[in-house]
């Protein structure tokens, strides 16, 4: 539009002004020194470098040339949900209906729908911190606001509970979601805790979302869903992490009775449906299981590396890795800014971590994440730059 002239710009709603991905320019950076040939070893990118079970791919394939793709219903197609309630009995013995099942865009989507189903406008959300940074963005841009939950670093509790208490009295919480195995960190909620929480969250009326992306990626003990402590739990899990599918975008959610209608509807107009290709390939993830379980190995590996490694560097780990891909560690020994170091490392000796302003707003200048989702190779060369480089 013109007017007298001159070009009117659109306001812009500060939904939009949300923090940066940070690590996003040290990968940018990353890819600029690769097409100058040089070879950038990996620690930061939080996804499987594995393609998915050739079941996945043998499905996809045929769907694609044999059926007329189009729009499934918004909860799902009919089988693959009741594969995905089929899961919860094979892994963790709980009957869970299909009817309760809900197929997402990933668990991005999840988030997005679960909020909006679970607060007003103003609506607050409590989160663990260092986490992962788009929930706080998910959050403000839905015009809620995000409460962020210190960790303990006690190795004996993976959440503050007193903490978040406090909050909710000084102000009422609507929302607590917690994510185990954690991102950035590794840690897990132990199902003691677990059960503690949501309990406490019933007692308080502040509804509990359990982020359950990284199953199937714990290293230290059995999975525990929060779908088997309470039928009022909203569980949140994707396809990406130990089903090497992140490019597929397919998620679900295991919800309570009274929140199938709203979600449904609101997925109708926000995204339509979960891609129906995807959702005919995931169906054969899980019986992918032999092909994952190899690729987890060498995630065992990886870990055992670097929890070999990364103290002997004085980069000690801030919480346990005992699950998902990740180590969160304390860099202070060598750096105040984090940020600055992993672009010198990168510069200097061409291997990539993510700083950790992304996750922890407050504190992540003395930290930063490792991923071990890579090839094992890749990891070991790493560390061996790293330790050169250090000393």
């Amino acid at each position: 539009m013109l007017v007298g002239g001159f070009k009117v710009p659109p306001k812009l709603s500060l939904r939009g002004d949300v923090e940066p991905f940070h690590a996003m320019d040290v990968l940018a950076r990353a890819n600029a020194l690769k097409s100058q040939g040089h070879e950038v070893l990996s620690l930061a990118v939080g996804q499987p470098g594995t393609k998915p079970p050739l079941g996945v791919r043998q499905a996809a394939a045929t769907a694609a040339m044999d059926n007329v793709l189009g729009y499934t219903n918004a909860l799902g197609r009919d089988d693959t949900r009741q594969a995905i309630a089929d899961h919860y009995w094979e892994h963790y013995k709980l009957q869970v209906p299909a009817s309760r099942i809900a197929v997402t865009n990933g668990s991005s989507a999840g988030f997005s729908l679960a909020f909006l189903a679970l607060t007003e406008p103003s609506g607050r959300i409590a989160i663990s911190s260092p986490g992962y940074p788009a929930y706080r963005n998910i959050i403000k841009s839905l015009s809620l606001e995000a409460v962020e939950i210190p960790s303990t670093g006690n190795t004996d509790s993976a959440f503050d509970l007193d903490a978040l208490i406090t909050q909710h009295r000084q102000k009422p919480i609507d929302v607590l979601m917690i994510a185990s195995p954690a991102n950035p960190t590794g840690s897990i909620v132990s199902e003691s805790e677990l059960k503690n929480i949501i309990e406490v969250c019933a007692q308080e009326g502040i509804a509990f979302i359990s982020d359950e992306i990284y199953h199937r990626l714990n290293y230290v003990a059995p999975d525990v869903t929060a779908a088997s402590l309470s039928d009022q739990a909203i569980v949140i899990n994707s396809f990406s992490k130990f089903y090497c599918m992140t490019g597929w975008r397919v998620g679900w959610m295991v919800l309570p009775e009274q929140m199938v209608r709203p979600i449904e509807r609101l997925a109708q107009s926000l995204y339509i449906s979960a891609p129906e290709l995807s959702q005919i390939a995931c169906i054969e993830a899980f019986k992918g299981t032999q092909e994952l379980e190899d690729v987890r190995k060498v995630y065992r590996a990886n870990r055992k590396l670097l929890m070999e490694k990364l103290p002997k560097l004085d980069m000690p780990f801030a919480s346990p890795p005992d699950g998902a891909f990740y180590a969160w560690c304390d860099v202070s020994a060598h750096t105040n800014d984090s940020m600055s170091f992993a672009k010198r490392m990168l510069e200097e000796i061409h291997v990539a971590a993510a700083p950790g302003l992304d996750f922890d707003t407050e504190n992540g200048a003395r930290y930063m994440r490792f991923s071990y989702a890579g090839e094992f190779d890749v990891i070991s060369r790493a560390l061996d730059r790293m330790e050169s480089w250090i000393k």
